[in-house]
C-alpha cells in the first residue's frame, strides 16, 4: 500500500507540473533562456521626448534688423593714427556688451537714467528731445533738451560714460536737420517732452519715420544766425519770422561754389562696410 500510495503522489506531481506549462504557454511565457524578440514593422514607435519649450522675453526691447552703424564708429577724414581708433571701437564693443545703446537719430525722444551720487535714490532719469549728437571714438557725446517748468533744461551726455545706466528710445524718428540746436531760439512747445511719456512701438525693419514739422521761432536776437546758408536749415519757418527784403538780404552770406569742391566729400561707404562687419563679429564673441 505505501507503495501505491507513493507512485499516486509523483503522478499528480507530474500531472500538476504538466499543467503549469500548459497555463504559462498559453500567456505567453517561456520557461526557456529570455532572448530580445527580433523588431517587427506594427511594433509602436520608441518614445521621443518633447523639445525643450523656448522662452520668450516680452520685455526685452526687440533689435532692429536695419543695417546700422552708430556715427561715432566712423573715424573723421583728419586721422593720423588708425590704430588709436581701432584700440577705441574694442573698448566701444566692450562697453556695449554691457550697456544696450539703441539706435537714435536728432529729434528723437529718449530717456536717460545716469548713477548721481547727489540725488535721493542714488539714480536720476532725464526725458528729452535729443538735439544734437557729436564726437567720435570714446569722446561721442548727444544732448537732450526739455523743458521743464517754462525753463529750458539741456543735458549732454557721454555716451560710453560708465554711470549712464540705461538709454531707452520713447519714439523713435528723424527730423529734417541732422542738427536741431536752434529749438534754444524756437517756441517752448517744440521742446516741451512728458517725463512720464510712455515708449511708442515702431518698425524694426522698415525705414525710420522722418517728422518734417517746421518750428516756429522766437523773437531776434537768436543764438546763432540760422537763417544763413552755411547752415543749410530746414526746419524753420523763416516766411514767419523775416521779411522778404531780409531774406535776400541774407543770400550775400551765400557760397555756391562750394557745392562743387570735391575736395569737401568724404566717402565712408567703403569704410562703414569694413567697420559694420567688424562690430558685428566683436559682438557676436
Amino acid at each position: 500500500m505505501a507503495a501505491c500510495a507513493k507512485g499516486l503522489d509523483k503522478l499528480i506531481f507530474s500531472l500538476r507540473s504538466l499543467r503549469n506549462l500548459q497555463l504559462r504557454n498559453e500567456r505567453g511565457l517561456s520557461t526557456s533562456v529570455c532572448r530580445p524578440s527580433p523588431r517587427e514593422d506594427n511594433d509602436p514607435p520608441k518614445f521621443t521626448p518633447p523639445p525643450k519649450p523656448v522662452v520668450i522675453d516680452k520685455t526685452q526691447t526687440v533689435a532692429s534688423m536695419r543695417k546700422f552703424l552708430s556715427p561715432e564708429f566712423i573715424p573723421p577724414r583728419q586721422r593720423t593714427d588708425p590704430f588709436k581708433f581701432s584700440m577705441e571701437r574694442k573698448d566701444m564693443v566692450r562697453r556695449r556688451k554691457v550697456l544696450n545703446i539703441p539706435e537714435f537719430y536728432a529729434g528723437s525722444i529718449l530717456a536717460v537714467t545716469m548713477a548721481d551720487p547727489n540725488a535721493s535714490g542714488k539714480m536720476n532719469r532725464f526725458v528729452g528731445i535729443c538735439i544734437q549728437r557729436g564726437g567720435k571714438g570714446l569722446g561721442a557725446t548727444f544732448v537732450l533738451r526739455n523743458i521743464i517748468d517754462n525753463q529750458g533744461v539741456e543735458i549732454c551726455y557721454e555716451m560710453y560714460s560708465p554711470r549712464i545706466q540705461s538709454v531707452e528710445v520713447l519714439k523713435l524718428e528723424k527730423r529734417l536737420d541732422d542738427n536741431l540746436m536752434y529749438l534754444r531760439d524756437a517756441l517752448p512747445e517744440y521742446s516741451t517732452v512728458d517725463p512720464d511719456m510712455k515708449p511708442e512701438s515702431c518698425s524694426t525693419s522698415g525705414e525710420v519715420p522722418v517728422n518734417k514739422i517746421k518750428v516756429r521761432m522766437l523773437p531776434k536776437p537768436w543764438s546763432k544766425h540760422w537763417e544763413r546758408p552755411r547752415f543749410g536749415i530746414q526746419g524753420i519757418r523763416f516766411d514767419l519770422c523775416m521779411t522778404p527784403r531780409q531774406m535776400e538780404f541774407v543770400q550775400k552770406w551765400a557760397q555756391p561754389w562750394q557745392e562743387y569742391d570735391m575736395l569737401k566729400e568724404y566717402d565712408t561707404s567703403r569704410l562703414e562696410e569694413q567697420i559694420f562687419s567688424e562690430v558685428q563679429r566683436e559682438m557676436s564673441k
